[in-house]
């Protein structure tokens, strides 16, 4: 029977696969095996219940990739709590409203984060223990393993059904806040289920885990998919194009989960740092940010790997559309075609588009999110009529294979790292000589896209951009930070006062 909590899928592998290798830790050699999973997930689960963590609440992780993020993350649903990444380049103010909105009463981290944390500390209204993995643990902290290995390795015993929270992961909102994803046992086995099946994976097949496990594309990709199949994952802790092709040649890799950056960066290196011995490489999976068909035709021809690109988004729990794995089936441009789930056009009327017209991409099925963690509202205008409602703009062939044409929303995409404009503008506002803001994405050859903020001084005031950068660098992660100021008299608005980007974007058009 196929399992329906990731409990069941681990314990199952743990009996079925035993020491069959699952993880391995590229950067200092650990092999964890299923029955290692199982068990440590288990040490992971009792500790929770060990520092008053129940069913239904959540914790917190703020880890880069380590096998210790994997056994905190299945430890907290193997007792139906939910696991809540965040992403290593947030600072302090952006931590705090994920922990706070989360309820998170743990947090798992790093020494080197600390400094962040306590930043806000006092802001941190549910949190109650902080675990530190690694280096010994500062006052006031509890130690990882010294903590673990307090527990037993048996299996705990709590009553959890399909539809309890996994995961709250967040995303950015087009209203400043990030909004809080929640995922189900039922959608991240349903999605690993609809990914093996597609690309019939087996315990033969060995994957590489380069994107960050904060992403739901490593986690769900790279890390639940091969639990589902019994197969195994090498575990990269960064991707670096220096080492890449060495780990792909020692480990025998057979399927690596990619952002279009990553493949320009391989192809402009490859003579420097070109592949050896990939004839253990099926394929590449490329997602999380628009495929460029010159960046894909480009890298394989130079590389000789083929790529296939999907789409989907952290509310599908990751991917919804495949393209098939097979290179005279597939239409480069595309995300291919629904893949498990179901998946269609709709107008703003959420009426059915015909083939060929432009609408909205919305999509319904097991992987779909339950919902926005704590927005009622923000859920019911995503599931109108429902189906979730992606935001994406685009067109679907005879052949039921979907193109992406534009994005309803306004967010910009840098190399797989999803950036909403009113979160850069709501920290430019709080800059105390700055009467108005707005932040478009501007084309980018590496990254796909890179924000630029145009800014109003205050009358009376002066300022450059080296001050705004730098006020933008003391309040967001490095990644959402604008590349560039521009300083403008008046921002462009509608009659009601609406933000008119596009009217920027045709600016940044003009002449330079």
């Amino acid at each position: 029977m196929e399992p329906t909590t990731i409990r069941e899928l681990i314990e199952r592998q743990a009996d079925q696969r035993g020491k069959a290798p699952y993880l391995i830790f590229e950067d200092d050699g650990r092999v964890v095996t299923f029955r290692d999973l199982d068990e440590i997930t288990s040490q992971f689960g009792h500790l929770l219940h060990r520092l008053g963590v129940r069913r239904g609440g959540a914790i917190s992780l703020l880890l880069p990739n380590v096998p210790e993020f994997v056994y905190a993350y299945f430890g907290a649903m193997r007792v139906g709590v939910a696991a809540g990444p965040i992403n290593t380049a947030l600072k302090g103010p952006e931590i705090a409203y994920i922990l706070n909105n989360s309820e998170a009463k743990v947090l798992v981290t790093e020494q080197k984060y600390l400094d962040e944390v306590a930043r806000v500390k006092d802001e941190l209204i549910h949190l109650t223990h902080i675990v530190v993995v690694g280096t010994p643990s500062p006052e006031g902290t509890l130690d990882f393993y010294k903590e673990l290995y307090k527990e037993p390795t048996t299996r705990p015993v709590v009553d959890i059904e399909p539809d309890d929270l996994t995961e709250i992961i967040y995303t950015s909102g087009t209203t400043g806040n990030p909004k809080g994803v929640m995922l189900t046992h039922r959608n991240m086995i349903a999605d690993a289920r609809y990914i093996t099946e597609w690309f019939k994976f087996g315990p033969e097949t060995r994957m590489n885990c380069i994107l960050p496990l904060f992403h739901v594309n490593a986690e769900i990709v790279t890390t639940i998919t091969p639990l589902y199949f019994g197969g195994s994952v090498v575990l990269t802790q960064r991707f670096s194009p220096g080492s890449f092709w060495k780990t792909i040649e020692r480990y025998r890799i057979n399927v690596v989960s990619v952002v279009p950056t990553i493949l320009s960066i391989l192809t402009a290196r490859r003579k420097s740092e070109g592949p050896g011995d990939v004839s253990s490489v099926k394929f590449f999976i490329c997602g999380a940010a628009p495929l460029p068909e010159e960046v894909q035709l480009t890298f394989e021809r130079e590389i000789g790997i083929p790529v296939f690109e999907g789409y989907g988004l952290s509310e599908t729990t990751c991917y919804s559309s495949f393209n098939p794995p097979d290179v005279a089936k597939r239409k480069v441009g595309s995300v291919g075609v629904a893949v498990g789930n179901e998946m269609c056009l709709l107008d703003d009327e959420c009426k059915p588009v015909p083939d060929g017209e432009l609408g909205e991409i919305c999509i319904r099925g097991d992987n779909v999110m339950k919902g926005y963690y704590k927005m009622p509202e923000a859920t019911a205008h995503a599931f109108e009529g429902g189906w979730f409602h992606s935001g994406d703009i685009g067109v679907r062939d005879a052949d039921g294979f979907y193109f992406i044409r534009d994005r309803k929303k306004d967010m910009i995409i840098r190399g797989g790292e999803n950036i909403y404009p009113r979160e850069i503008d709501e920290v430019l506002y709080r800059h105390p000589k700055i009467r108005d803001a707005a932040t478009i994405g501007v084309p980018h050859p590496m990254y796909g896209e890179e924000p630029k903020s145009y800014v109003v001084v205050k009358d009376g005031e002066s300022l450059d951009s080296q001050e705004v950068l730098s006020w933008c660098r003391a309040n967001l992660a490095d990644f959402k930070c604008p590349k560039a100021i521009a300083f403008i008299p008046e921002i462009p608005k509608g009659p009601s006062g609406k933000l008119l980007r596009r009217a920027l974007r045709d600016l940044d058009k003009g002449p330079r």
